[in-house]
């Protein structure tokens, strides 16, 4: 049996690692209240154990990047593997908390070893003009396993069994090993220099873009920190209902994604991201005003769209900054935006209670897409 074609099989490789990545990462999701109540646990303790994953990934993200660059791809995404498998047995066996603590920052780093090569992998492989729709379907996969994960986690606990969940994530770690150890190409010829992270700031295009992916992921984390409690008290919602409005909300993100990516590839990656932050300014209130659960989705969906127009021209755009300068250190040019991804989950939330506490919800939405709409003004002068 042949192997396909070295872009192909990059493709194919990252696209599996990412979608097992975060569906092993929401597996925990469903399973939070047992292990709450089984080892007795108080909020501050279930807080560390989910920010454990966010604290070893930012720490991870630097060090990794160079290794990646200097090293190459394949050996580092092999050793993340290693992690990965560890964190899932050790999930298994846990029946201490400082064990559940550990695997989940084990896990973070395993993130970190399979997202950063993962990327300068369809770098190396993908030219510019379809740079946009590799990334895209990459982050589609890695969607959907966001998408899949906690149904499917809840329904092996509840009718399988505690210990089903954790089988899941072994066969589906095997699948990822077969993938990595099988299809990875061989590693391209690193040219150019290796740019370092200062220089690698001091690009206009690459900070304007690090912040377009902030304020991606700000938007995603505002709305999952403020709607659900307005779900609740306006429309009556019930919690499997509001469930099924933020996944049709990672449903209409998965599907634009490499739908816009390939857009970027076309028309421009700054075209896009204006397209996106106008978008942001109109839908953003919306979910707040609409009167019927019909129009909230509907709206919703059209914020997942909205995510992808902003997020999805960042990765190629900042490739297409680095191989510009005659490098391929694109490891270390994503691990700024894999920072800027990170503040942007944490300062959402924070920005938007604040609003929240002292304006109410739609002054509070309306603000934010106002502010996020602003940066046009950032864009314009690129």
């Amino acid at each position: 049996m042949r192997r396909p074609a070295a872009p192909t099989a990059a493709l194919l490789v990252t696209a599996l690692a990412f979608h097992v990545d975060m569906l092993l990462y929401y597996l925990l999701v469903p399973l939070l209240p047992r292990y709450a109540r089984d080892l007795a646990l108080n909020p501050m303790q279930v807080g560390i154990l989910f920010g454990s994953y966010a604290v070893a990934l930012l720490l991870a993200t630097f060090p990794v990047a160079i290794l990646t660059d200097r090293h190459g791809r394949k050996s580092v995404m092999l050793w993340g593997l290693v992690g990965l498998a560890v964190t899932t047995l050790v999930f298994a066996v846990s029946k201490q908390y400082w064990l559940l603590v550990t695997a989940r920052f084990l896990q973070g780093i395993a993130g970190s070893a399979t997202w950063l090569p993962g990327m300068a992998l369809l770098a190396d492989h993908f030219p510019s003009e379809s740079r946009g729709k590799a990334m895209g379907t990459a982050f589609a996969a890695a969607n959907l396993g966001v998408l899949i994960g906690p149904p499917l986690s809840g329904l092996l606990d509840q009718h399988v069994g505690p210990s089903a969940p954790f089988l899941l994530g072994a066969g589906l770690v095997a699948l990822d090993a077969a993938g990595r150890a099988f299809l990875l190409p061989e590693e391209v010829q690193v040219r150019g220099p290796r740019l370092p992270l200062r220089h690698l700031l001091a690009n206009p295009v690459i900070r304007l873009f690090a912040g377009a992916m902030a304020l991606g992921s700000a938007l995603w984390a505002l709305l999952e920190s403020t709607l659900p409690l307005d779900l609740d008290h306006r429309l009556g919602l019930s919690p499997s209902r509001i469930g099924l409005c933020f996944a049709a909300t990672a449903l209409a993100h998965t599907f634009t994604s490499p739908l816009i990516g390939r857009l970027s590839d076309r028309i421009g990656r700054l075209r896009v991201l204006r397209m996106g932050l106008v978008l942001i300014v109109i839908l953003l209130p919306l979910p707040v005003l609409l009167p019927k659960a019909w129009m909230v989705v509907l709206a919703m969906m059209g914020l997942g769209a909205t995510a992808s127009f902003i997020m999805s021209p960042c990765s190629p755009a900042v490739a297409d900054q680095v191989e510009r300068q005659g490098s391929q250190s694109f490891a270390s040019a994503f691990s700024i935006l894999n920072l800027a991804y990170s503040v942007g989950l944490m300062l959402g939330p924070l920005v938007g209670g604040a609003l929240v506490q002292g304006l109410g919800l739609p002054w509070a939405l309306g603000l934010c897409g106002l502010g996020m709409g602003s940066y046009l003004f950032a864009v314009r002068h690129s």
